[in-house]
């Protein structure tokens, strides 16, 4: 009876042994799968967060000022404004367009900032007013994309000359100066219990992005229209509503950027935000949305940007020459995104095994 008692004792703790063993196993293989699962899932977002981890690294290793507090709030401060213009920047690309009037959009809406509040507008007056041209500029865009049919690239090619011209000739080629104790200049410089406005503003803006993006029938047609137009419109979408929606979303995304780069240096300049366009369309195709319409991604273009302000701030603490900067940067940038397009195609063709 005893031997029994032991027997039946020493097979309870086997099986309760063996049954940890087994969860143990299956809880392994659930976080395998689960890791699978993410990477498989959207690949070119798994990849700019391992790049971006990767530069961010390198640069806390081989810098000594690189992760100090003043320089992370730095990094993340100047990185605001390009990426509000890269959450807009990513519909107007999921739906296979382009908008190069970005930067002289952000230009020209800083100078009239300036040039407003020197003419004693209220601060709020003039930042909603900044908004509205935005808006403008933007379905002045989206109008000649969306109902004369022209492509976006000779559209927005277009309105980056005249827009740049517009600011030039109001400012004559001079820096406009704010004055530094106008409540405008807190939304570049204030902070909220330690957080930049800028910051503030960027994320809200990102958020409001991704579920528009991921959650509306908005996004879908967006989506939609960038990776089957004919079919969207067959379902009786109006894809040209969609089409002008989303250039003016860019036109008051690059307004706002607009706003707080002349909040952040006390005075409005048409030399603002030159090549503006080119980083926000690199942070959006870096962070994985598909040139050509289709996919397009607020998470992977909110690491496109930051690993593109890292690079830039880590290459001037590094001493590196301000002339081979750009070269650096945009080699870094080119093999950044062929890498993450290899490795989207490579884990697709997995998939579809």
């Amino acid at each position: 009876m005893k031997r029994d008692k032991s027997q039946s004792a020493t097979a309870g703790v086997t099986h309760s042994s063996t049954g940890e063993v087994l969860d143990n196993g299956e809880e392994h293989r659930s976080l395998v799968e689960r890791i699978r699962f993410w990477i498989t899932y959207d690949p070119a977002v798994t990849s700019i967060i391992a790049f971006f981890l990767i530069v961010f690294v390198y640069f806390s290793v081989t810098t000594e000022s690189f992760l100090t507090q003043a320089n992370v709030l730095n990094v993340i401060r100047q990185s605001a404004p390009t990426l509000i213009a890269a959450v807009a920047m990513t519909f107007v690309i999921t739906t296979g367009g382009i908008d190069l009037s970005v930067g002289s959009t952000l230009a020209m809406v800083s100078a009239l900032s300036a040039i407003a509040l020197q003419a004693g507008w209220p601060w709020w007056i003039t930042v909603l007013v900044m908004l509205v041209t935005g808006a403008v500029i933007g379905v002045v865009n989206g109008w000649f994309v969306a109902y004369e049919r022209i492509p976006a690239f000779i559209v927005t090619l277009a309105t980056l000359s005249i827009v740049r011209g517009v600011a030039l000739l109001i400012t004559q080629g001079y820096s406009i100066p704010v004055a530094p104790d106008s409540p405008f200049v807190a939304i570049g410089r204030g902070t909220v219990l330690g957080i930049p406005i800028p910051a503030l503003l960027a994320i809200v803006v990102a958020l409001i992005g991704h579920i528009v993006l991921t959650q509306t029938r908005y996004g879908q047609y967006v989506t939609g229209s960038g990776a089957n137009m004919e079919a969207v419109r067959r379902a009786g979408v109006s894809t040209r509503r969609v089409l002008l929606r989303t250039y003016a979303i860019s036109g008051v995304a690059a307004a706002l950027g607009g706003v707080i780069i002349a909040a952040r240096l006390g005075s409005g300049s048409s030399n603002a935000g030159v090549g503006f366009e080119l980083e926000v369309i690199a942070a959006v195709v870096l962070g994985g949305t598909n040139m050509f319409g289709g996919h397009g991604t607020i998470l992977g273009t909110i690491f496109g940007t930051l690993t593109i302000g890292i690079i830039n701030n880590g290459l001037i603490l590094s001493h590196l020459s301000p002339f081979l900067t750009q070269i650096v940067t945009g080699i870094i940038i080119l093999l950044a995104i062929w890498i993450n397009t290899r490795v989207f195609s490579t884990v697709g063709q997995l998939r579809r095994r």
